[in-house]
């Protein structure tokens, strides 16, 4: 199911507004203004005509079909809360979802698209992304978003379509790239990476900006050549589904027994605890995190170049320099 009905149009108007003010009471909207019109012309209930709302003891389906019109109601108003939504679960298992507007608005700046700009999206999701990075360059070609499943792919398709945007829509393994429609001059990934691929580098022009979710932060990095790239995490924390077919399971959770309750509830300490996965144990963290004031994510980065993929603290070549397993032949 992929339309809406042609109703509550006026609801919509005016969830879409206070959307776009909630964004910009939280600051999303400081650093480039422009994402500000684009997200108050690109309705985002065409790109959720399903979606599983996060209840107690599971997800609730909500509809643009449903037979009540409380129901509808209901479903067009929780489009516009600034929260994620899934939009494709299997066998309980979130494989796909359109993510909370006001952290895609940070992202969104984040990458600091220029006019004329060619971006490539990983991760196609509802389309509603591509759509707001469309309304920004424009439907001339410049926005290719991929992802692996053309479940997702299909009904994306068609959201753009519906709102009046035509990027390349290509079905694909999303480590890869889009080979055939590069060079890129950004790169941005709505899913959690293992690593960083090699063909990421190659497809982007020298200069060029990957903005990726990793280790619950998000990667900035400025790509040098087809092997060497490096940049600092954005202060923001974010949790994305991962990409599919990119590594293997996740490991088991670290042992944290014995650490004192603030840093075992802290999200900045579980970020260094992921960052540093199989170099640092929890312990030899923890003395880490204490003796450099808690740090910010802002204060770590990553190096990606042929000898390897590195992540650090502070400088690339200082004290605190972490070796990051190669998960991929096309990775690291």
């Amino acid at each position: 199911m992929d339309g809406c009905p042609e109703s509550g149009e006026d609801l919509a108007r005016a969830a879409r507004a206070a959307l776009v003010r909630e964004i910009g009471a939280s600051g999303a909207f400081l650093e480039e203004p422009v994402w500000r019109d684009a997200f108050a012309a690109v309705p985002r209930h065409l790109f959720v005509p399903v979606y599983y709302a996060g209840v107690v003891g599971g997800y609730e389906r909500r509809s643009c079909e449903s037979a009540s019109p409380a129901a509808r109601a209901r479903w067009l108003r929780g489009a516009y809360e600034d929260v994620p939504l899934a939009i494709r679960m299997r066998d309980g298992e979130l494989l796909s979802s359109s993510s909370q507007p006001s952290l895609m608005a940070l992202m969104l700046a984040g990458l600091r698209v220029g006019d004329g700009h060619r971006v490539l999206e990983i991760g196609t999701g509802s389309g509603y992304n591509a759509a707001l990075l469309c309304h920004r360059l424009g439907d001339d070609g410049l926005v290719t978003t991929v992802d692996l499943d053309p479940e997702i792919t299909g009904p994306a398709r068609r959201h753009l379509e519906a709102a009046g945007h035509r990027p390349a829509v290509v079905t694909g393994d999303g480590a890869r790239g889009v080979p055939e429609r590069a060079p890129y001059d950004r790169i941005i990934a709505t899913c959690a990476l293992p690593y960083v691929p090699r063909a990421w580098l190659a497809q982007c022009r020298p200069g060029g900006r990957v903005l990726a979710p990793f280790a619950t932060g998000l990667i900035a990095l400025t790509v040098r050549d087809a092997d060497h790239a490096e940049g600092r995490f954005l202060h923001t924390p974010a949790y994305f589904v991962p990409l599919r077919g990119a590594g293997p399971p996740e490991p088991e959770p670290p042992d944290l027994e014995g650490l004192p309750l603030a840093a075992r509830r802290s999200d900045l300490f579980q970020f260094l605890l992921e960052l540093t996965a199989g170099v640092l144990g929890p312990r030899e963290a923890y003395g880490l995190w204490e003796r450099e004031g808690r740090p910010q994510r802002e204060r770590y980065g990553l190096t990606v170049d042929a000898e390897g993929g590195r992540a650090w603290l502070d400088d690339p070549a200082g004290r605190y320099v972490w070796p990051l397993p190669a998960l991929s032949p096309g990775g690291w």
